[in-house]
């Protein structure tokens, strides 16, 4: 995905700046990645429907195959669900 960014300023404390400084280098990014990974995670974060979806797909749990056909008609196959 292509993404335009913008440069900005932001003042933050010395100690919550020191604080990532230390986070990147402890997870190999820049200071910026970081930042811009936990605002996406704060600002992203899925809701109790898609939440509930994931754990759904991640159990295993009543999931059913697509079959060819099924895949061929998706507007049919998800209009039976």
């Amino acid at each position: 995905m292509n993404v335009t960014r913008k440069a900005t300023t932001v003042r933050l404390p010395d100690y919550l700046l020191a604080d990532l400084h230390k986070e990147a280098r402890r997870r190999n990014i820049s200071v910026i990645r970081l930042i811009e990974g936990i605002a996406e995670e704060k600002m992203y974060t899925p809701n109790a429907e898609t939440l509930a979806a994931i754990e759904e797909c991640r159990s295993g749990v009543e999931l059913e195959e697509m079959t060819e056909y099924d895949i061929e008609h998706l507007d049919e196959y998800i209009a039976k669900l």
